[in-house]
Order: structure tokens, then C-alpha cells, then sequence
């Protein structure tokens, strides 16, 4: 009897999957999207999944079930959001399902804060799909504004592949939201996140940089900081110790990571560690940023390939940077940068990319004046660059001498400084300034050659110690202070 009750259930759910799958077909149809102003970069996601659910199984089992039982509603998938999202990540670059559909999920992320004229801008996922991410493109609607990470949403509209990237496109409407997906009025609670519940004033009122990669990472899926909040000034702040060879700097080959390659550790001059960034945080200060860029070849997750993005749109507020794009090196065309090693610009083989560093102004270029980079209104860029180098070319999976170069210009590809790998380790600056030229002339100009580093790891501490190696260390060093 029992076995028999169990047959039948299971030809139950086939036959109903069945009929609701023939009953509401999914159609491709191709359509390029019109325009948008979000432009998707596999970048901006994280690579790393392993703080999100993963999928629940929905198959049955005969000794987990009995005659007095029967499944939660709450445990139950929706075998039709599943096919729906399935035979979405099957469309091509912009390829869209045909017909209006609807789907209810958690969310997972906010991407572009809520706007009256644009809406939210959010990732959301459906139960049982929980790694296959789904955009919501400018979503309205008449609670669009309350919407936040760990809501429960069923939004409607059309659905289509924008660039690699699963997403409901522009014109979807928020149906209806929960907050914890029971109808609780309760707020948020995501697993272990720890900022469901706060709001950015208090985040930011007693404010502390992340102390984890996961941290980090749930920090992220609010627009919250993980890095120190002092917005740099232009010039560098340079250890008052900078190791050399023969009066040669020398750049740090240790490359120390921790939690499978997302914690990187940033040692000082002495070997021992001084801070640590974390993949997929979020960073502004030139130390931070020059380590993540360093450690990780891309940008922090408050950075944006556009150049125009507005601060009132961005979930980062104030903490927005913008441009993230390929630095050409072109020395024929600008004739007052200097060189950078095996830039392909130059015919080398290696591919630069630049950044902005929000400064709190530039006193060397009257072009660019002494500005707030960004107050959360608006972006002044100003002067200041990171432009690195980060090629793995011949494919071995590890990154060598010539194929990794991390610089930092203040005065516009003028001049340049190495970064060494190790906090306040910057090199000798070399360029147009530097060689007495004249400020982006292309016909005043003077720049000097790249400065030769060694690439070897320091020479005090080979290794960073242990955390009881390191507290003796500061304990033999307080009984001399």
C-alpha cells in the first residue's frame, strides 16, 4: 500500500509538470535590445560561488517518506519557474523568450539603487536554480523602492539574453514582494549575512573594514565598503624603508593568498602582513586598490567600466569609481608618455588596462583642478590613473617576470611609479615631468625610460610568521620601545 501511494504521487507530479509544460511552450525568438545604459561585464560578477545556496534536490526518497507525511509548501519547487530559467540560460546573445512570464525568487544583490525614473536595477534567483542568476533591468513598480537583498519578488516582463547575461528586460514590473518569503513583516535575514538588517547610515556610523572574505562578500550585495574609507591624496604615501640590491628597488615576488585564492595578504617592507584586500570587496584607497588590482587582474566591485555613471544611480554612492578600460600606450600619438615594459601599444605583447584613483584633487595639471572626485551627486575624474599589465602569455596558468606590472600615475600618464608588492612600496618615478619636459606637450616633452626593478621576494622575512611568531616579534620588540 505504501508503495503504491508513492508510485502514484510521483506519476501526479509528472503528469502535472507535463501539462503545464505543454500548456505554456517557450519560444525563442532574436531581437537586439535597443539600448541600455547598463553595459554587463563578466567581470563585475563574482567568480566565486561558494556563499550561495546551492541547488535543493527534488527527487524523492522511499525511506523519507510515509503515510503521515506530506511535503511543506514551503520545501515544494515550482518545476515551471525551473524550466523557465533553464531554457533561458539556453538562449543565445540577444535571443529573448517569447511572451511575457512571470517568476518569483529571492534577491540576491542590488545592483543600481532605486530610482523614480529608472527603478532598481537587481539579481534575484528562483528556488531550485540558486546558481543561475537572473537580472532585473530598471524593475518599477509601486514598492520598487523597499525591495532589498533577501526579499522575496515575483516580477513580470520579457526575458532575454543581454550580452551573456540572463535578465528581464526593461519594462518589467515588480508583482508583489515579501520579506522573508512568508508574508512576515520580520526584515531580511540571507543565511549568515550580517547587514540584512542594517541600513547604510548605521553601517557606516561605527564603521570598521571587513575582517573576511565572506564579509567582504556579503558587505558587497548591499554597495557596502570593505576597505578603509580615507580618500588618498595624489602623491603616494612611501614606507619610510623600501628594500634594494645594488641600489635597485625591489618588487616582491611573494604572492601570499588565503580561502582558495579570495584573501590576499599585503606584507610591509619587513615581510610581516600589514592589510589584507579580498576578491569581490570593495576598495578606494591607493594601497588597497594598486594590492587588489595586483593580487587579483581586475577591478574592486565598487568600480564600473563606464565613465559616466552617476553616483545618485550607484548602490556605492560616494564610494563609486568609474573607467575600467584598455590603456593604449600609444607613445607615437602622445609622444610625452613614457614607454611602459611590453606594452602592446609599443608592439610588445603585453595588454594594459587604466583605473581612476578618486584623489582628493590634482595640484599638477590646470586641466584637472582640485576637486572632491566624487561628494554622491556627481564625478569629478581628475588626474590620477592605476594602469596595470596583467597577461598570462603563455597560458601556464601563473603569472611571470614581464607578463605582471602594476603602475600608478597621478598627473595623467605624465609620470609613473611602480607598485612592489608590499604596503608603501612604490619605485622610482620615471617620465615626462620627470625628465623635464612639459605637461602633455607633443612637442615639449622629455620622457625618461621605465626604472629597472629586481623581482625577488624581500629579503628581512622570506616567509610571514606565524600569528605567535608575530606577537613574540612585537612583544620583544615593546620591551626596547
Amino acid at each position: 500500500m505504501k508503495k503504491f501511494k508513492i508510485i502514484s504521487l510521483l506519476f501526479t507530479v509528472m503528469a502535472t509538470s507535463l501539462i503545464a509544460a505543454c500548456s505554456n511552450p517557450i519560444k525563442k525568438n532574436s531581437s537586439q535590445k535597443e539600448s541600455s545604459p547598463f553595459d554587463v561585464s563578466t567581470e563585475s560578477y563574482f567568480s566565486d560561488t561558494s556563499w550561495n545556496s546551492s541547488s535543493e534536490d527534488s527527487s524523492f526518497e522511499e525511506s523519507s517518506f510515509d503515510e503521515d507525511s506530506s511535503s511543506s509548501a514551503d520545501d515544494e519547487l515550482d518545476e515551471e519557474a525551473i524550466a523557465i530559467v533553464d531554457e533561458a540560460y539556453e538562449l543565445g546573445v540577444g535571443e529573448y523568450l517569447d511572451g511575457t512570464y512571470e517568476l518569483t525568487g529571492t534577491v540576491t544583490e542590488i545592483d543600481k539603487k532605486y530610482s523614480a525614473s529608472k527603478g532598481v536595477c537587481l539579481y534575484f534567483t528562483v528556488k531550485g536554480r540558486e546558481d543561475k542568476k537572473i537580472y532585473c533591468y530598471q524593475l518599477k513598480g509601486d514598492d520598487a523602492s523597499l525591495v532589498s537583498v533577501g526579499y522575496t519578488i515575483t516580477v513580470s516582463g520579457k526575458i532575454k539574453n543581454y550580452q551573456g547575461m540572463v535578465e528581464f528586460d526593461k519594462g518589467c514590473w515588480l508583482i508583489a514582494y515579501e520579506y522573508n518569503g512568508s508574508g512576515s513583516t520580520d526584515k531580511p535575514i540571507v543565511g549568515n549575512d550580517p547587514y540584512a538588517n542594517i541600513s547604510e547610515y548605521e553601517f557606516y556610523m561605527d564603521y570598521s573594514p571587513a575582517e573576511s572574505y565572506e564579509d567582504a562578500y556579503y558587505r558587497s550585495l548591499h554597495g557596502f565598503m570593505s576597505g578603509e574609507l580615507t580618500v588618498p591624496d595624489q602623491e603616494p604615501t612611501l614606507s619610510q624603508y623600501q628594500p634594494m640590491r645594488n641600489g635597485t628597488y625591489i618588487r616582491n615576488i611573494d604572492m601570499l593568498y588565503e580561502d582558495n585564492g579570495n584573501t590576499y595578504i599585503v606584507v610591509d617592507a619587513y615581510g610581516y602582513e600589514a592589510f589584507r584586500v579580498y576578491k569581490g570587496g570593495a576598495y578606494i584607497t591607493l594601497e588597497e586598490v594598486a594590492a587588489y588590482v595586483y593580487a587579483f587582474g581586475t577591478y574592486p566591485k565598487n568600480y564600473t567600466t563606464s565613465k559616466d555613471t552617476s553616483p545618485r544611480d550607484s548602490v556605492w554612492g560616494e564610494y563609486l569609481r568609474v573607467n575600467h578600460t584598455k590603456f593604449s600606450g600609444n607613445t607615437s600619438k602622445y609622444p610625452y608618455e613614457p614607454e611602459l615594459p611590453n606594452i602592446s601599444g609599443c608592439g610588445g605583447s603585453l595588454t594594459y588596462y587604466e583605473m581612476d584613483i578618486g584623489t582628493t584633487g590634482t595640484d599638477c595639471d590646470p586641466s584637472y583642478p582640485i576637486e572632491i572626485y566624487n561628494d554622491g551627486y556627481s564625478i569629478t575624474r581628475g588626474a590620477a590613473r592605476i594602469v596595470y599589465g596583467k597577461t598570462d602569455l603563455n597560458g601556464n596558468g601563473t603569472y611571470e617576470i614581464g607578463e605582471l606590472h602594476v603602475f600608478y600615475t597621478y598627473n595623467h600618464y605624465n609620470d609613473f611609479q611602480e607598485y612592489l608588492n608590499y604596503a608603501g612600496g612604490w619605485g622610482e618615478t620615471f617620465g615626462n615631468i620627470t625628465g623635464g619636459g612639459s605637461l602633455s606637450s607633443k612637442y615639449d616633452y622629455n620622457p625618461t625610460d621605465y626604472v629597472e626593478v629586481f623581482i625577488e621576494s624581500l629579503p628581512q622575512i622570506r616567509t610571514i610568521p606565524t600569528a605567535v611568531q608575530y606577537a613574540c616579534f612585537l612583544n620583544e620588540r615593546e620591551r626596547f620601545v
